[in-house]
């Protein structure tokens, strides 16, 4: 029998296949369908501190100020209206979500300041979060604010929230960073439970007949997966906080890759979208299908099996990889005119 088990931020899971942050997860009956097609736990859409400000009737007129730093927010002009849910629907959607399955949940809060990070951190743990997990993307678009000094902001809000909740934190990272490595090593160094690679920046794009600048959505695919990959197999064993992929998993294939990687749990959103819940259970079959033909007995066996410290040529993670890609790849050779 194949051991699907796996831990993720202290939290007991019987498979690695997780619902990432997702406007499915608005509804009982669907997380409750997730459920039984396999989900080992949910987490839920994100909760706006924009959209709690706009609740509160509080929110300063310069709506535009820092609003494409947020991966999740699809328009640079966010109306009360766009968001799913407000404060006190999504707290009870939270409690609901916790009294009508046996899976975690855990909540998503994509703040935009200290106070907001702390206040809504705590609020979501009382209604019952399992974990919390910190979708956080900040676009450094002020040339006078150094790269430095943006991880330093983050590194001290993680610090903050950390201090003031008892359920476990992830941190939701973009790609973007000056250094990943490093960052992740002060992210682990200040209490960090779990960091999730990758967020996804929805850029927007150029209506040129209009002159305007539009929301543009599209889901991921499976060639993503390569850079998550790549991180993970290089933070695996370096830090003590566990690693979850999301982005570009769709497949067996690609949670098996996540897992060889290095990664506690393979996070899916796309995929669910274009190939509906059902594709939880087929994962799942799947994988416990290959694993059983390649004597795997369990997930925790193949862990980091992929990862920098277990293969014996490191190069592909480092710069051998440029050379050797582009070194290997010959043009076909023009026709000669007769």
């Amino acid at each position: 029998m194949v051991d699907l088990t796996t831990e993720y931020l202290g939290l007991k899971l019987k498979s690695p296949l997780v619902v990432s942050s997702t406007p499915l997860s608005q509804s009982i009956a669907t997380i409750r369908r997730m459920e039984d097609c396999g989900a080992a736990a949910v987490v839920l859409s994100s909760l706006f501190e924009e959209q709690l400000i706009l609740e509160s009737g509080a929110l300063d007129k310069d709506l535009t100020r820092g609003t494409e730093s947020f991966a999740e927010s699809l328009d640079y002009l966010p109306k009360f209206e766009d968001y799913g849910q407000g404060h006190e629907a999504y707290l009870e959607h939270l409690r609901k979500a916790k009294a009508a399955v046996s899976i975690p949940i855990l909540a998503s809060l994509n703040g935009a300041t200290a106070g907001g990070w702390v206040r809504f951190a705590k609020e979501l743990e009382q209604a019952g979060a399992d974990a919390l997990e910190l979708n956080t993307y900040s676009l450094a678009t002020d040339p006078l604010i150094s790269g430095a000094d943006v991880e330093k902001g983050l590194v001290k809000l993680v610090c903050q929230v950390k201090a003031s909740v008892g359920i476990p934190v992830a941190v939701k990272l973009s790609p973007f960073y000056t250094s990943v490595a490093n960052l992740a090593s002060q992210l682990d160094a200040v209490g960090a439970d779990g960091l999730v690679l990758f967020n996804r920046f929805y850029q927007p794009d150029f209506d040129i007949e209009n002159l305007d600048v539009v929301p543009s959505l599209h889901f991921s695919t499976s060639e993503e997966l390569l850079l998550r990959l790549h991180w993970v197999a290089i933070l695996f064993s370096h830090v003590k906080a566990d690693l979850a992929i999301t982005g570009g998993i769709h497949t067996a294939e690609d949670v098996l890759k996540t897992m060889m990687a290095g990664s506690q749990v393979a996070m899916l959103a796309s995929a669910l979208h274009v190939q509906g819940i059902d594709h939880l259970a087929s994962l799942r079959e799947q994988v416990v299908r290959w694993m059983t033909e390649h004597e795997y007995e369990s997930i925790r066996q193949m862990r980091g099996s992929l990862s920098r410290r277990s293969v014996p040529d490191t190069s592909p993670f480092e710069r051998g990889n440029y050379i050797k890609t582009l070194s290997s790849y010959t043009m076909e050779k023009p026709t000669t005119l007769q």
